[in-house]
């Protein structure tokens, strides 16, 4: 499978970070300078909810997939979604665990971390255009050499 150009990864970051601020910071609650979002709206529902949310956090662990990224990454990635669902099922502390935690959010930046550092690799140099060089050489020597003949 061919790499994804840069492009093609800094347009999946940018979708990622709009998923990861609708599930998880697009609702701000008043008077406080908390935010939360779909994630732990849904996460109210018992268990159904929790699962759900970890159903949509394993968008961003697709996207991983889709990216390349390491399976180190991966299993970041996977032990943050167990660690927000795992979190969000106890009594009445989850909720308030699934608005803090985040786990969409920290693996969209696991994610960007690593692409940054695969993108900043510079690709290798394109090697020296022989072929140029020598028609360019064929070239200016018929017309040195026409000149030659003409003066």
């Amino acid at each position: 499978m061919p790499k994804p150009s840069e492009v093609q990864q800094r347009a999946r970051l940018a979708r990622l970070d709009k998923f990861s601020r609708l599930t998880e910071s697009s609702i701000g609650i008043p008077f406080t300078r908390i935010r939360v979002g779909a994630d732990a709206v849904i996460g109210l529902l018992p268990v159904v909810g929790d699962a759900a949310g970890l159903i949509l956090s394993g968008y961003v662990l697709l996207e991983a997939q889709r990216a390349g990224a390491s399976k180190a990454v991966k299993l970041q990635m996977l032990r943050n979604m167990g660690i927000d669902f795992v979190g969000g099922l106890l009594p009445v502390v989850g909720d308030a665990f699934d608005a803090v935690y985040k786990a969409n959010t920290r693996n969209t930046r696991l994610l960007r971390n690593y692409l940054e550092k695969e993108l900043a690799i510079e690709p290798p140099p394109p090697p020296f255009p022989w072929m140029t060089v020598i028609w360019l050489s064929i070239l200016f020597a018929v017309v040195t050499g026409g000149l030659a003949l003409v003066l």
